[in-house]
C-alpha cells in the first residue's frame, strides 16, 4: 500500500509539471532556463554551443531538428553552421520555450522554425532530417518515453542520419558546486544513452565527455 501510494505521488507531482501528450517533466520558466544555463557555464555557453556543433559534425546544407531545443540557443547555432541552404527546426513542449526560441532568433536574424510538440510523437515526414540534437533532455523523460522519443529519432532520420545526445552523467565523488546543488538535474550514464540509441538500430559512432561538468555525448548514426 505504501508503495502504491510513493507512486501515485511521483505520478501526480510529473503530471504537474509536464504538457499535454508527454510523460516527461516540462520546463515552463523560459527566464529561469536561460539563467541557469548563464550560472551552469560562466563565461562558456557560447563555446559550449560550439562545442555541441562539432561533435555534431553539422556541415553546410544539413537538415538538423532540436529536440527538446528550450529557448533555442543551440538551434541559433545549428543553423549558422548549416547556413542559408540548410534548414533548423526546434521542437519543445512549452509554450513559453517556444515563444522565447522565436524572440531570440527573431532578434538574431536567424530563419529558425520553432514548433511545440514533444518528444514522444515528432511532428515530422518520416526521413526528415540529417542530424537530431537532444541535449539535456532526457533525463526529463522516464525509460519508456525514452525508448519512444528514441523510435520516433530514428524514424525521422534519413538514412546514414546522426543524432547526438548529451545529457548529465553521475557526478564523481560528493561534491557539486552551488548551482549544481541549486538544481537538482536527473542523469542518465553513458553506457545508458549508447544502449538506449543502439535498441532501435542506430550505429553508434562516438561517446565520452562533453568536457563541461559532468556531461557526456553519444553520436550515432542511422
Amino acid at each position: 500500500m505504501a508503495s502504491d501510494l510513493g507512486k501515485t505521488t511521483v505520478r501526480k507531482r510529473r503530471n504537474r509539471h509536464s504538457a499535454p501528450g508527454t510523460e516527461g517533466g516540462v520546463l515552463h520558466s523560459a527566464r529561469a532556463y536561460d539563467l541557469l544555463a548563464w550560472l551552469f557555464l560562466p563565461g562558456g555557453e557560447r563555446a559550449f554551443r560550439a562545442r555541441l556543433v562539432r561533435l555534431a559534425r553539422l556541415d553546410t546544407g544539413e537538415e538538423v531538428l532540436d529536440i527538446g531545443c528550450g529557448t533555442g540557443s543551440l538551434a541559433i547555432a545549428a543553423k549558422r553552421r548549416v547556413g542559408p541552404y540548410g534548414s533548423v527546426h526546434g521542437i519543445d513542449a512549452s509554450p513559453a520555450m517556444i515563444a522565447r526560441a522565436r524572440k531570440k532568433a527573431g532578434k538574431a536574424g536567424a530563419d529558425v522554425t520553432f514548433t511545440r510538440g514533444v518528444a514522444e510523437r515528432l511532428p515530422f515526414s518520416d526521413g526528415q532530417f540529417d542530424v537530431a540534437l537532444s541535449t539535456l533532455m532526457l533525463h526529463h523523460l522516464p525509460p519508456a518515453a525514452r525508448e519512444q522519443c528514441v523510435r520516433e529519432i530514428r524514424r525521422v532520420l534519413k538514412p546514414g542520419g546522426r543524432v547526438l545526445a548529451v545529457d548529465f552523467g553521475r557526478a564523481r565523488g560528493n561534491r557539486q558546486s552551488f548551482i549544481e546543488h541549486f538544481h537538482r538535474h536527473g542523469h542518465v550514464d553513458v553506457h545508458d544513452i549508447v544502449k538506449l540509441l543502439s535498441e532501435p538500430g542506430l550505429e553508434i559512432v562516438e561517446s565520452g565527455p562533453v568536457g563541461v561538468r559532468h556531461l557526456n555525448f553519444v553520436l550515432a548514426r542511422a
